[in-house]
């Protein structure tokens, strides 16, 4: 697995984008809520490090994860201050193709809200074959994915500043 080479907590503060001012929302899927919460930590806890205010940090919880690019684009919509968006949601392999069809609509949706939004919104969703593999990538053995999303956000929330920075001159 590509995790298994890598620590997904690990990040350089020393050349991130400045992210005192930045504003980030969180969509956090309750299904899997031992996986969810900690990824939801390890992001919140990355933007608290790099100097995020608090109260930038906007959180909506939904259901499952299927229903994280409605909530996205629903954010995208009522927060328009908002510098980028992390979905947050977790889907473990069962005995069924239910995961296959969750996952793919999911995926779908994030990349059409990127490809079609202003507001960056970042894919922080585990879709692992055991709960373990989950454990292990939401603070376990191989760090935690929320961590990482948190500073994928960051970066693209600057890249979106940049890229209107070029337009505008």
């Amino acid at each position: 697995m590509a995790t298994s080479q890598k620590n997904l907590s690990v990040y350089d503060k020393e050349n991130l984008p400045e992210a005192k001012d930045m504003k980030i929302g969180f969509v956090v899927s309750e299904w899997n809520p031992d996986i969810t919460e900690n990824l939801f930590q390890g992001g919140f806890d990355a933007l608290m490090d790099v100097g995020v205010f608090k109260e930038n940090i906007v959180r909506w919880n939904v259901p499952g994860s299927f229903e994280l690019p409605y909530a996205c684009k629903k954010m995208q919509e009522s927060f328009e201050m908002l510098d980028a968006i992390v979905a947050v949601g977790n889907v473990i392999q069962g005995e069924t193709k239910h995961f296959d069809f969750v996952c793919q609509g999911l995926t779908q949706g994030i990349m059409e809200l990127n490809l079609k939004g202003d507001i960056p919104v970042i894919f922080c969703v585990l879709t692992d074959n055991t709960k373990a593999q989950s454990e292990a990538r939401s603070g376990g053995i191989h760090g935690n994915k929320g961590t990482e999303a948190a500073i994928a956000a960051i970066k693209m929330a600057q890249l979106r500043k940049d890229a209107k920075f070029y337009k505008a001159n």
